[in-house]
Formats: structure tokens, sequence, C-alpha cells
């Protein structure tokens, strides 16, 4: 399957292996995210060893390696999210989807993501399904929302 892609995304970059992180970015666009094929398919591309773009790939947070789910869910754990509570929200959607960051529900539905700030500070702690922002939360707020989606 990655294949199929990786020629022209390789060709628009002329194949060098200094255009790494272009080459993930395009591929996860069109993938959704970083399949292993495409890590082979990107390395055989750019004349790179697979260890050599696997790493490049997991230093960076913007790239996955799990297809992400149907709802996407963001814990802010920035200062003012940390100091009001924002791992608690994270322990709540950890327990309750029974994903860590980086993973995706085993039906699909859910991926989850810590960031470094979400950019509301003033809402601490924030927490994101989608693209709707969720401020001021409490572990009972949270909790009322997951139930609201139907999340065991």
């Amino acid at each position: 399957m990655p294949d199929a892609a990786m020629p022209s995304i390789a060709r628009e970059h002329h194949g060098r292996p200094a255009d790494l992180i272009p080459v993930l970015q395009e591929t996860q666009a069109a993938y959704g995210y970083l399949p292993r094929d495409a890590i082979r398919s990107v390395a055989r591309a750019l004349r790179l060893s697979e260890s050599q773009v696997f790493g490049v790939a997991t230093f960076y947070a913007q790239f996955r390696f799990t297809p992400p789910g149907k709802h996407h869910v963001r814990v802010c754990l920035g200062t003012a999210c940390h100091v009001k509570g924002g791992g608690h929200m994270l322990e709540v959607l950890e327990r309750r989807l029974g994903i860590h960051p980086g993973e995706t529900s085993a039906d699909g539905s859910y991926d989850l993501e810590r960031v470094a700030c979400i950019g509301c500070c003033a809402l601490a702690p924030v927490v994101t399904f989608d693209e709707k922002t969720f401020g001021q939360m409490s572990v009972v707020k949270l909790e009322g929302i997951l139930d609201e989606r139907g999340q065991a």
C-alpha cells in the first residue's frame, strides 16, 4: 500500500536524504499515520536506513505510528493545566478509553494525545474532543462528557 504513494512523494523531493522530514509529513498526510511499510519505503526512496528514518520519526511528536481514531482527544499538560489537574484528566481518559497517549482505542473510536499547550491557559485545565475545547475541567465534568459520548 505505501509503495504506491512513495515514488511520487520521493520524486517531488528528488530523493534527497535532507528532505526526510517533509517526506515523512507528506507520507503521514497521505495515510493518517506512518505505517511500517511506509517507513521502509521512505528509507528506500531517500537512500537511508530504516533505523535512521524511524529514529527521526520517533524524535518528533508530530508523527504517529498507529492509525488515528475516529475522534481525537487531547489533554493539555502545560504549566497552568498541569498545576490545575491536567494529569488527573489524563488518568481518567486513560482508564476510561483503555489507552495511553499515542494510542488508539481497540474499536478505533478514540485516539489520545498529551500536548504541551493548547493555548487557553485561562481555562485550565483543558481537554479537547475533536475540535471542541472544554475548559475548567474537573474529574466529574470529564466523566460526564465521557458518559454522554457513551464511553464505558
